[in-house]
């Protein structure tokens, strides 16, 4: 693609450094896994099962959600490369499109987890105390689902015109507040009621509704006018038909790993002990910290690309893809050793049991192979993307 729009933008930077945009990124991915980090660690002080109530529930809610990956990816794609060659009005188009398709999805796939919470639950394999847990979270996370579908388009829109800092202060803002409602809704302090699983649900819900309505505000403010959604009449059934064509595979990638991972959820339900369910939840919750490096590094590589494609800079997006994997892959590394040699305690963080402790410490030396390959996949399949 040309340029066909000669117009100036700060949304559309002549460089993009893959640390400036990888930074901000990693921590807004840091920060975002701490709204369930959080709500898994007050939990365990709660209820051992209850935080894996939490996690179970949460591995549903991932396989469902996969749609969004369909439109969130696509619109990444298409942004940034539109914005490479110029065309502005036909990236706010797509931002339109991206937020509205996000919107009805999300409504759907809330509809659906609040109508067959429970058959999803049993079908994976949760019951006695983990199932009632589960079905309580996932009732009411489940059925506001669509503001995390929001979120994402919203901030997908901002990584896309290379604006990632925006994103990071929202998502560190939502922490605190995550925080704050955990500790005075699951054990009742200062005089609120004790809600334990159901207090964690509702302050996560919270959040996520006042995220929306600030990434919602700081993008009229700094990316796009509130008359974007004119773009939607009539109706751009071409640029549906690419969000399809480039967010299905994405989609079907991610659906593979998560139906992978939910798999393996059915199977430690109906085959290992308490104790053993207990050692994963922790193990999961703590090596997602490891590899945000990799998505980070991963996302800002493909909006180089993606603006390096709509240029028609082929070679340098070879280039700049490669040098991204390097060095993702390095920093995968070093913090998988580090994470080993603290590995106990990191798992002392979330519990004493030392039969947990020991149990998670010695599946914790594995992830260091997982991190080699999971670096390779994050990394590679994001620049083909872009």
């Amino acid at each position: 693609m040309k340029s066909t729009n000669n117009e100036s933008s700060a949304s559309a930077p002549a460089e993009l450094h893959l640390f400036r945009l990888a930074w901000p990124m990693m921590v807004e991915m840091l920060l975002f896994i701490l709204l369930g980090f959080v709500d898994v660690l007050v939990l365990s002080r709660y209820d051992d099962l209850a935080a894996s109530g939490i996690n179970t529930a949460n591995q549903a809610v991932s396989v469902l959600t996969i749609v969004f990956t369909v439109f969130s990816s696509a619109g990444g794609i298409l942004i940034t490369q539109y914005l490479g060659a110029g065309q502005r009005q036909a990236a706010s188009r797509i931002a339109a499109l991206s937020i509205a398709l996000h919107l009805f999805t999300g409504l759907a796939v809330s509809i659906v987890l609040v109508l067959f919470s429970q058959p999803i639950l049993c079908f994976i394999g949760a019951k006695g105390q983990v199932l009632s847990f589960s079905q309580d979270y996932l009732s009411v996370v489940g059925g506001f689902i669509f503001l995390q579908a929001v979120l994402n388009a919203l901030s997908g829109i901002f990584r896309s015109h290379g604006m990632t800092k925006l994103p990071m202060f929202v998502t560190a803002g939502m922490n605190v507040l995550n925080t704050l409602l955990d500790v005075l809704l699951v054990p009742g302090w200062l005089g609120f009621p004790k809600m334990g699983v159901m207090g964690a649900a509702v302050a996560t819900v919270i959040t996520r509704a006042l995220g929306v309505i600030v990434l919602m505000f700081l993008l009229f403010r700094k990316v796009e006018k509130p008359s974007l959604f004119r773009w939607l009449k009539p109706f751009p059934k071409r640029d549906l038909a690419l969000f399809f064509r480039f967010g299905v595979p994405a989609a079907l990638e991610t659906f593979l790993y998560n139906l992978s991972q939910l798999v393996i959820t059915s199977i430690v339900l109906n085959c290992l002990t308490e104790q053993e369910l207990i050692a994963k939840t922790y193990i999961q919750n703590i090596t997602i910290l490891f590899y945000i490096f990799s998505v980070s590094i991963g996302q800002a590589a493909q909006i180089i690309v993606g603006h390096r494609v709509g240029a028609g800079a082929f070679t340098e997006a070879r280039q700049q893809g490669f040098h991204a994997y390097k060095t993702a892959l390095l920093i995968a590394m070093i913090s998988s050793v580090i994470g080993i040699l603290l590995r106990v305690p990191l798992i002392s963080i979330f519990t004493d049991n030392a039969g947990v402790i020991q149990l998670a410490s010695g599946i914790f030396i594995l992830n260091l192979f997982l991190e080699f390959g999971r670096t390779t996949n994050l990394v590679l399949i994001a620049c083909l993307r872009g």
